[in-house]
């Protein structure tokens, strides 16, 4: 049988960084990991061909060379993943489709045959097994969490390394909080489920023998869930990283309180990560208890940040406004806070009711739900009825967008995260990194209108803290994908 896998299209989104990849020479950033590790559950005997639309089109051939296609898309790729779908269907092509996407609202996809939802671990088999008698049945969905330490190390032969910025790979599923607005524990519920140590050093193994070297991006919700876990496999990482010279800079998404464990940010940087992502979403206290984010309210937010900064690793965060305890304030609190902290990457979103999230439980019975989410939080829409009201959240939400991205308060947060950054990480300046350095040079320090600030951000890096000049940089270069994003959320309608 042949069996065609489709990774839809992401539309321009703060995390596509569209408009940097062309510094690296890249057509993507991140590898469908979810679709590989489905082909390496797969029947060995089939033969399998993957395409992802965000680095090469699908083509009429792609679609009548297969039996069966798999389809798998988070919400935000829900447009390009139907029209895929049509375009299979006037094939006559039977069609499968799993994924965040359809688990959380497969009855808003048409013509898919089959739907497999939830953790393939369970439901795939099952399907499996009835395709084999010949009688398939329409959707294959449970609530039982699948023991993760019998998942198959994806099938990276299916992919071009040199289409990807980063590869991914998983360690853990679940979050052992209970923010409102999170689907995270609807997908993979507050228990988190960890491989084991020797299974995650094979999976690093199989990505160093294909010949990838550079970034890693671990894609657990929660990286650090299971602590105890966490730093038995981070002992073996380290171990790894340092007997191959460190092939691999690390980068997951923790919760807040990494800051409060001194060891476990020590083990992180000693295993080479240099990044994590946040979810630090506001400087209002009660917005915080309003969705259940208790873990952020004990914290002293900015010197957490601080902290983690000191231990080699550049936080990202991720931020809300739109939340029913958000005054007119919060806009200008936001962005103080976010300048003051000296978080560069500020993911500021538009609070989003995610399906079956006990937000959208709450504003459903509260008859505040206007239309399914966009799955992309900073694209400036709506989709529930906010307290504060429409035009006022919208209006002041464009506001933090475009000041917080200017080039003066960009470029004053890279030096506010300098100032406390001691980077840490380990192995080879790569070429794509000198690459990107030279093509800045001349896109930012001669085309840019922020030519100064850069020239004056790279000479006081090189003089005064010369191990964070590639960060600086890196910095500088994704200015140039933000600043297309916030024009077209803030330009009008």
């Amino acid at each position: 049988m042949n069996i065609l896998l489709v990774y839809p299209k992401y539309p321009d989104t703060f995390w596509s960084f569209k408009h940097v990849l062309k510094f690296v020479s890249k057509k993507a950033g991140c590898a469908p990991l979810g679709l590989l590790t489905v082909a390496a559950m797969l029947p060995n005997k089939w033969k399998k061909k993957l395409v992802d639309v965000n680095v090469k089109e699908l083509t009429d051939e792609h679609i009548a060379w297969a039996d069966m296609i798999f389809i798998s898309a988070m919400i935000v790729q829900k447009k390009s993943a139907q029209e895929i779908i049509k375009r299979c269907k006037a094939q006559s092509k039977t069609v499968v489709a799993g994924g965040p996407a359809f688990t959380t609202g497969y009855e808003h996809f048409f013509g898919v045959d089959h739907f497999v939802l939830n953790e393939a671990e369970i439901t795939l088999p099952l399907f499996l097994k009835d395709l084999k008698k010949g009688k398939p049945k329409k959707i294959y969905t449970s609530k039982q969490r699948p023991d993760i330490t019998k998942t198959p190390v994806p099938l990276w032969s299916l992919i071009n390394f040199k289409d990807y910025a980063t590869m991914a790979v998983q360690y853990s599923r679940g979050c052992p909080f209970n923010c409102e607005f999170c689907e995270i524990i609807v997908l993979n519920g507050r228990v988190p489920r960890t491989k084991t140590p020797e299974q995650m050093i094979n999976e690093l193994q199989s990505l160093y023998d294909t010949g990838w070297r550079g970034s890693l991006f671990i894609v657990d919700d929660n990286f650090i869930g299971n602590k105890v876990n966490v730093k038995k496999m981070l002992a073996l990482v380290i171990k790894w990283q340092k007997e191959h010279k460190y092939p691999f800079k690390l980068s997951a998404e923790a919760s807040i309180n990494l800051a409060n464990d001194k060891e476990l940010m020590q083990m992180m940087s000693l295993a080479n990560f240099y990044k994590v992502f946040l979810g630090i979403e506001t400087p209002n206290v009660n917005s915080l208890k309003e969705c259940g984010k208790m873990q952020n309210t004990t914290i002293n937010i900015p010197e957490a940040v601080r902290i983690i900064h000191q231990n080699g690793m550049q936080v990202n965060g991720g931020f809300i406004v739109g939340f029913d305890n958000d005054t007119e304030s919060i806009f200008e609190n936001q962005i103080k806070f976010i300048q003051q902290i000296g978080v560069v990457t500020a993911m500021v979103g538009l609070l989003n009711v995610a399906p079956q999230t006990r937000l959208w439980h709450r504003l459903k019975a509260e008859d505040r739900l206007i239309t399914e989410p966009s799955g992309e939080n900073t694209d400036g829409t709506l989709n529930f009825i906010p307290k504060m009201g429409k035009e006022k959240l919208i209006e002041g939400y464009r506001k933090i967008l475009s000041t917080i991205y200017s080039p003066k308060n960009y470029y004053k947060r890279i030096n506010t995260f300098i100032t406390s950054y001691h980077p840490t990480a380990k192995g080879k300046i790569h070429k794509e990194e000198i690459r990107a350095f030279l093509k800045s040079l001349w896109r930012i320090g001669i085309l840019s209108k922020a030519r100064l600030r850069y020239w004056k951000l790279i000479i006081k890096t090189s003089l005064t803290k010369r191990k964070a000049l590639s960060a600086a940089v890196e910095l500088a270069i994704y200015r140039q994908h933000f600043e297309r994003i916030v024009e077209k959320i803030v330009k009008p309608a």
